[in-house]
């Protein structure tokens, strides 16, 4: 089991939907067209707006906006996503009083369900640590206990507790959890569920809704690669180190690709690394293409002045070196000419099943192209091919 965090916006619409409770939240994707995402604001309404990728203390951070309007709001979106965010929830803002703010989370232990709670909940819960209660819930008089110190009605916080086992949540933490006048309203809402239970909670939440926290907005190249490897049998993985680098691997083998990229490092060259990843598992034709063409776009959009492809990997026993070969050699033909404008040289060493047919047929192809650097099969030592690329990009 692996507790992953959930957008707010999807944690929001479960549980409320779950307690029979209106939820009029907006997820906003920047990749998608923004007009018509924000077309449903409310022109006479103040809106909150917040960055939706599961950061902690986003109001410390300058990841919220309030009074937010429909005219403003695309203007503050831009702002945010200049920061290098791309999914945020718009909400209605509340006016409410400090004192009705409360602290109110679940974890799921070995011995059961984990209620953390206080009565001084909000943005600075950290300086209220010892405020917060804890308790392994047993039975329902302790559940009473602690409704009834929120000022929750006790059908509203047992409805959470059944929706926290019914989604397979691993973590629910409300904060604020503001109560007044006999109505509650999730102001903060974080959420982690077991990711191994996606088929069991009937598309409830789906990977789709998944936010990994502190870590950057993928690039649509590494997004791309991540959907390749989900259809596939065969092993792919791909991250975006430097866009404006210089060193591009395309490598096989996880073992082999880490001692490429070690080399690099060594030599003093970590920095121009563009990328790093790798394919295994006897991808095909196809597949290589597809991920090869995901590097080359990335390539091309780097800034620097002299590029370098490092194809390579140990010697494979079922990878079919030809194979793959025909996929890169698809992919770098469509745009052969951007890759010479990009002063682009391509370094070559491998080795495996087809080795001869699928060098020959790469050493040919790099010619014609006068894209060629370095064509060896696995008489050179691995960490070799690493030296003549320095040395074109220096």
């Amino acid at each position: 089991m692996a507790r992953i965090k959930i957008s707010e916006f999807r944690a929001k619409s479960i549980l409320y939907k779950f307690l029979n409770k209106d939820y009029s939240g907006i997820s906003v994707d920047v990749n998608n067209d923004l007009d018509t995402q924000i077309s449903n604001l409310n022109s006479e309404k103040k809106y909150v707006l917040k960055v939706d990728q599961g950061v902690k203390q986003r109001k410390k951070k300058g990841l919220v906006f309030f009074d937010v309007t429909k005219i403003s709001a695309r203007e503050k979106i831009k702002e945010l996503s200049n920061k290098g965010f791309s999914h945020f929830i718009i909400e209605e803002f509340l006016e409410h009083e400090g004192f009705s703010e409360k602290y109110f989370a679940v974890e799921r232990v070995r011995e059961g369900k984990k209620i953390y709670y206080s009565t001084s909940g909000g943005v600075d819960i950290e300086k209220n640590k010892d405020s917060i209660k804890s308790l392994t819930i047993r039975n329902y008089e302790q559940i009473r206990e602690i409704a009834e110190e929120l000022n929750l009605d006790i059908k509203v916080f047992n409805s959470i507790l059944n929706a926290f086992d019914e989604y397979y949540f691993s973590f629910l933490e409300i904060n604020p959890l503001v109560v007044h006048s006999n109505e509650f309203y999730f102001l903060d809402t974080a959420v982690e569920v077991d990711s191994a239970a996606e088929f069991f909670v009937d598309k409830a939440w789906s990977k789709e809704d998944f936010r990994e926290s502190g870590k950057r907005e993928k690039t649509r190249e590494e997004i791309e690669i991540e959907k390749l490897k989900e259809r596939s049998p065969a092993s792919f993985s791909y991250e975006i180190l430097n866009p404006n680098g210089s060193i591009f691997l395309l490598l096989s083998g996880g073992g082999a690709s880490l001692v490429i990229a070690d080399e690099i490092y060594q030599q003093g060259k970590g920095g121009e690394l563009s990328n790093y990843g790798e394919y295994s598992g006897n991808p095909n034709q196809e597949e290589t293409y597809i991920y090869t063409k995901n590097l080359i776009t990335t390539l091309l959009h780097s800034k620097s002045s002299r590029k370098a492809i490092i194809i390579s990997g140990g010697v494979a026993n079922f990878t079919d070196i030809r194979a793959t070969f025909k996929g890169i050699i698809k992919a770098m033909s469509e745009v052969s000419s951007e890759l010479r404008e990009n002063n682009t040289k391509v370094f070559v060493r491998r080795g495996g099943p087809y080795q001869e047919e699928g060098l020959k047929m790469m050493r040919e192809f790099l010619e014609k192209e006068d894209l060629l650097g370095v064509v060896s099969g696995p008489e050179m030592v691995l960490t070799d091919i690493v030296k003549p690329a320095i040395e074109w990009i220096s």
